[in-house]
């Protein structure tokens, strides 16, 4: 990913922060009154808006400090999102069975991580290119293999690559459980800062959208 900087966006922020993912669904209507749906895009993109979580005027200072180090819009950065930033459901700890990430073909290596949303009528597979280092397991045929024994992690790109002699043979299930960021930039190169009106309880707006590998 060009340009980008391997920094967590400041925690206690970002716990306070508002958004979600977004679609980009295009909506026509025939003369019959029907309408037809598609979607521009294959994946989501979520949006925050960082400025609920700062309460202090140090944090304000903090935020204002990562956004110069950041360039404005120029480089992207880790985003650690409250609601879904683990391969496991709320509250409980992450698994090398949580996620299937693929099946062997016994000449595959590498294996991007990725979490699946649904799974009755459309799941929805998300690449997942910022796991957290230290948090993956991952698993082949519900055998855990090790990091640094049986594979190795690029925790820049999300991709698990098995070494020779470890590749999943053909039909082996390749599983993984991860926590994980996600790489967003700020939306704007104008950050306003009112000291007044934020002593006066007006939040100040810090929007940021997540971009692509």
């Amino acid at each position: 990913m060009a340009a980008f900087h391997e920094v967590l966006f400041p925690l206690d922020i970002a716990l306070g922060a508002a958004g979600g993912p977004e679609r980009a669904t295009e909506i026509v209507t025939t003369l019959t009154g029907r309408e037809e749906r598609n979607t521009r895009l294959a994946h989501s993109r979520r949006r925050w808006d960082a400025g609920y979580g700062v309460t202090s005027l140090l944090q304000l200072a903090h935020v204002v400090a990562f956004f110069e180090e950041r360039r404005g819009r120029l480089y992207g950065f880790r985003w650690r999102d409250r609601l879904d930033h683990s391969s496991a459901a709320p509250g409980a700890v992450p698994g090398p069975l949580d996620q299937a990430i693929g099946a062997g073909t016994g000449a595959q290596a590498q294996f991007q991580l990725a979490k699946t949303y649904g799974g009755v009528h459309a799941p929805y597979e998300r690449p997942i290119a910022k796991p957290v280092a230290g948090t993956v397991r991952v698993a082949v045929d519900g055998a855990e293999r090790a990091e640094g024994v049986h594979y190795a992690l690029d925790a820049t790109l999300g991709t698990i690559t098995f070494f020779a002699g470890e590749v999943p043979g053909p039909g082996a299930t390749v599983t993984a459980g991860f926590l994980f960021d996600v790489p967003v930039r700020f939306d704007t190169d104008f950050l306003e800062v009112n000291l007044t009106a934020f002593e006066a309880g007006q939040i100040p707006r810090i929007p940021l959208l997540e971009i692509r590998p």
